[in-house]
């Protein structure tokens, strides 16, 4: 078996259709770690969606005073109030310790983005009672199974993979 086809078979149970449902619907606060006030990075984007769909974000972030009109925290240590998820946009040597700081918190669940993949720090996580989701953007995960893929022009009303002729 090659070494990809192990990672992605490894991803899969941190792909859960279920849990991924589950915390969508339960979630109300949403701590992300590493959310940047520059309005075209990936971080920005998604706590903006997440924001406007009625999640209260906490942003972890301690280069910034301010994101999204919510005061920036340098930790989860620093939080006010416990967060539902922990999104992570941090590189995956970072995890681990985010995973720590998450259980510490009292979150629900460590979620981590696209590209963002740690098997330690998800072992972390489930070992602290925190479920996990890896390698997945909660606000394409949203859009998805919560019926906002039509936000910004996503939903065209047709399925298909095929390309309109030119």
């Amino acid at each position: 078996m090659s070494q990809e086809l192990a990672v992605d078979q490894g991803l899969a149970r941190y792909q859960d259709v279920d849990t991924i449902r589950s915390l969508l619907h339960s979630t109300r606060t949403v701590a992300v770690v590493g959310l940047s006030s520059k309005v075209l990075r990936p971080s920005y984007f998604v706590g903006f969606y997440l924001q406007r769909h009625g999640y209260r974000i906490l942003p972890v972030n301690p280069r910034e005073g301010e994101i999204l009109g919510e005061p920036c925290y340098s930790s989860l240590a620093d939080l006010p109030v416990t967060p539902d998820v922990v999104d992570v946009f941090r590189a995956p040597d970072a995890v681990p310790g985010i995973a720590r700081d998450a259980a510490a918190a009292g979150a629900r669940a460590l979620w981590l983005q696209f590209g963002v993949i740690s098997f330690e720090g998800a072992e972390i996580a489930e070992r602290a009672g925190l479920s996990v989701v890896m390698d997945r953007c909660m606000k394409i995960e949203h859009a998805r199974h919560m019926g906002r893929m039509h936000w910004l022009g996503l939903n065209t009303g047709r399925i298909t993979a095929r390309r309109e002729p030119a």
